[in-house]
């Protein structure tokens, strides 16, 4: 018999001060494609080869997220393939 688990919130804390306006901008670039790439995983996309600029896009629509750059893209493939898929 399965269990259902609940999961809260991860509680947000405030970033450190005085760090390079390039350091928050990574940060914030890899927070959004660890997002966009938690959704493609849990969509199916196991594939990175499969998770195109389209797709990506249409996931960051479908979720709600801002549409990511082709860096990005390139960062949740990155993420993808990482995950050992």
């Amino acid at each position: 018999m399965a269990t259902a688990m609940t999961l809260e919130p991860v509680k947000k804390k405030p970033l450190p001060a005085g760090l390079p306006r390039e350091w928050y901008e990574s940060h914030n670039r890899r927070l959004k494609a660890m997002r966009l790439a938690i959704s493609l995983l849990d969509s199916g996309t196991y594939d990175a080869r499969r998770a195109t600029n389209r797709k990506i896009r249409t996931m960051a629509v479908r979720t709600g997220i801002h549409r990511p750059s082709n860096v990005t893209c390139k960062l949740v493939r990155a993420f993808i393939i990482s995950n050992g898929a």
